[in-house]
This record gives structure tokens, sequence and C-alpha cells, in this order.
């Protein structure tokens, strides 16, 4: 029973050191966002004074206003797209689930038949690895 106990409160320590570190990361990672937003605000500041003093400040507003919501739509078109790839991808694994499904059922029904006619059986057996040879191949 010391053992046990010895043991769980090894875990428990380890436990607490992992949820330390995780407080410790969480609060890096936060700052390091933060600053991270603050000199991209500053960069975009930058531009815009930069843009402003070639242009007017309002045809710099424009300017910077359509760049991002073109790069907004972008994103929200390759989000898009992703998307409708994964549902293409989720619904060919279901249709060639459902297709391997039907076939086994199909030959698990056909098996005693076969079993009980020698011709069937004679036919049957190279007819069933032809099949099989064909669908490996498409796969």
């Amino acid at each position: 029973m010391s053992l046990l106990a010895s043991l769980a409160a090894l875990l428990g320590f380890e436990a607490e050191s992992m949820a330390n570190r995780a407080k410790s990361l969480v609060v890096s990672y936060a700052i390091i966002a933060l600053l991270a937003a603050t000199g991209l605000g500053f960069l975009l500041a930058a531009g815009y004074i930069a843009l402003a003093a070639a242009t007017s400040p309002l045809a710099a507003s424009l300017i910077l206003a359509g760049v991002f919501i073109l790069l907004a739509l972008l994103v929200y078109l390759g989000a898009r797209a992703g998307e409708a790839r994964r549902k293409r991808e989720a619904e060919k694994r279901r249709h060639s689930g459902e297709t391997s499904a039907f076939l086994t059922t199909a030959a698990l029904t056909a098996l005693p038949m076969l079993g009980k006619s020698p011709m069937l059986l004679r036919l049957g057996v190279p007819a069933a690895l032809v099949a099989f040879l064909l669908m490996r191949d498409k796969d």
C-alpha cells in the first residue's frame, strides 16, 4: 500500500508541475501575441503613413481597406475550397465503404449457391478471382 501511495504522490507532483508549466506557457504566449499584434499595428500605421505621403490620406485609407477586404475574401474562398474538398473525400470514403459492404454481402449470399452447383463452382471461383483482381486494381 505504501508503494501505491508513493506512486500517487509522485504522479500528483508531476501533474502539478505540468499544470504550472502550462500556465506559464499560456501567459508567455499571450504576451507574445499581444506584442506581435502591437508590432503589426505599428507596421500598418507606418504603411498608411507612407501611402498617405505618396497619395492623399483618403486614397491611402481606401487602398488599405480594399487590400484587407480582398485578403479576407481570399481567406474565405480558400476555407470554402478546403471544406468542399474535405466533404468530397468523406463522400468518396463513404461510397467506397458502402460498395465494399455491398460486394461482401453479395459474395456471402452467393457462396452457399456456389457450393451446391459443380458448374457454378467451376465458373464462379475464377470469376470471383477476376472480379477481386479488377476491384483491387481500381483502388
